[in-house]
């Protein structure tokens, strides 16, 4: 038992210094503080296997696809609606942990019993339905910098309307009933192109996005090494949350009975 703790601890260490192995500078050496911190708190809260399982496991697997994104050599583009929509997914298990499992209804337990819970994630899926419909268009390109995106999208508005205009990080393009600027995060290496004023045509972006995703296909970009970050820290909870439900479980089912009110 000794040395399968002590083996588990040496793993645990290699993961969180793993940012450090492919670039020594201020922000890795911040971020392997960070999953270290991890690493000495997650235990706590792991005193029930599920509902951590539950909360952290789709938040695990979101990172884990974050960093395969950016490690890619390849920009990916995806619209602002399906980005959130993967964020809302990622954390519906926190959601169901918290605010739901503390306001639940005790009627709805009564007389639906674990049925119950089928109204709130439908509710909950409704709530970011609508949220997704009511947002202003968006895009999301992941690993690529402004420097190398905007001489693409200089060429590409060309073509797609004559009438485009530049100013500074805004662009608008009245053929097209579109109007956006820049926003950029780049120790992520993150940009979007996020829709300025209400009066946004829904088919321009479309032909926009289409356009986009084509030009960036051919593009190739160096690797985002940051990313091993977020392989790390979903490598850590994923490990924790293994550990968690083999040691006891028993105790999983008995908190999956608990929170179905069953």
């Amino acid at each position: 038992m000794v040395w399968w703790i002590a083996g588990l601890v040496l793993m645990l260490l290699a993961i969180c210094l793993l940012p450090l192995f492919f670039l020594l500078d201020p922000v890795n050496l911040c971020l392997s503080l960070g999953l270290m911190t991890i690493c000495a708190f997650l235990p706590f809260l792991l005193t029930d296997p599920f509902t951590m399982c539950l909360a952290l496991g789709p938040v695990a697997i979101y990172l884990l696809l974050l960093g395969a994104i950016n490690l890619s050599r390849r920009p990916f583009l995806v619209s602002g609606t399906r980005d959130l929509a993967a964020l809302g997914l990622a954390v519906a298990g926190l959601v169901m942990v918290g605010p739901m499992d503390l306001f639940f209804p005790e009627l709805i337990s009564i007389y639906l019993g674990p049925y119950g819970w089928i109204l709130l994630v439908t509710l909950y899926a409704l709530c970011l339905v609508l949220l997704l419909l009511s947002m202003r268009p968006r895009l999301v390109i992941y690993n690529v910098s402004v420097g190398e995106l905007r001489p693409i999208l200089a060429e590409l508005v060309a073509g797609l309307d004559r009438e485009a205009r530049w100013a500074g990080e805004s662009l608008a393009m009245p053929n097209l009933g579109v109007q956006l600027h820049l926003e950029s995060v780049p120790a992520v290496r993150n940009v979007s192109l996020v829709s300025s004023g209400p009066a946004q045509d829904p088919q321009g972006w479309r032909r926009l996005e289409l356009a986009l995703g084509s030009a960036l296909g051919s593009l190739e970009v160096p690797r985002n090494i940051r990313a091993i970050t977020l392989v790390s820290a979903a490598a850590i909870i994923l490990l924790f949350l293994a550990v968690a439900v083999s040691r006891d479980p028993e105790a999983v089912a008995q908190s999956l009975f608990n929170i179905l009110r069953v």
